[in-house]
């Protein structure tokens, strides 16, 4: 699903991604072997990363690996496209969202795109033991604001590894050029 948004954006395949919460995703292995470059990762968990680093070879020499917390991250360059399947949903918290968003502006340039998946309001209520705070189109723009139009959104019903079914929404979105 999230290579098919990230696809879909149009963005050129070196403008600059990052995959937010990445950790041991192998969104980065496919992003790779469609030709995409200037590609980063970012989580909190160095183990995450290094599991993912391992898997790559040497091919992670071609991406830009760091560990931090995205409530707290200063990017190194600016990203075309943001991509988040995988933490959005747990900041339970306002203030939390908040600091998310700023993080999201300090990072992706004007006129580029941004992919949340969040679980749907139909969705789970705790995720790995924590709360989560399930999401709609709605819910997603008014937290990104008014600067954020949004393009897409699709539904995915996800299939975890103990059959239990997970209600997802992917949302696709634009940063508005300033004045737009």
């Amino acid at each position: 699903m999230s290579l098919g948004l990230i696809e879909r954006t149009g963005i050129d395949k070196d403008a600059g991604i990052i995959d937010v919460g990445g950790g041991a995703s192998t969104l980065v292995d496919h992003l790779l072997k469609a030709g995409y470059s200037r590609l980063a990762v970012l989580d909190l968990s160095q183990a995450a990363l290094e599991h993912s680093r391992t898997r790559l070879g040497e091919d992670a020499a071609r991406v830009e690996w760091t560990v931090a917390d995205v409530m707290e991250f200063t990017p190194t360059r600016p990203f075309a496209l943001w991509h988040d399947r995988a933490v959005f949903h747990f900041f339970t918290e306002a203030a939390d969202r908040r600091r998310y968003v700023e993080a999201l502006r300090r990072t992706l340039v004007q006129g580029g795109q941004v992919v949340i998946a969040a679980f749907a309001p139909h969705g789970p209520e705790k995720c790995s033991g924590l709360e989560i705070c399930r999401h709609n189109a709605a819910s997603v723009s008014a937290e990104l604001g008014t600067e954020f139009e949004l393009l897409e959104q699709v539904q995915e019903v996800h299939l975890t590894p103990w059959q239990t079914e997970q209600a997802f929404g992917y949302f696709r979105f634009r940063r508005k050029a300033a004045g737009g």
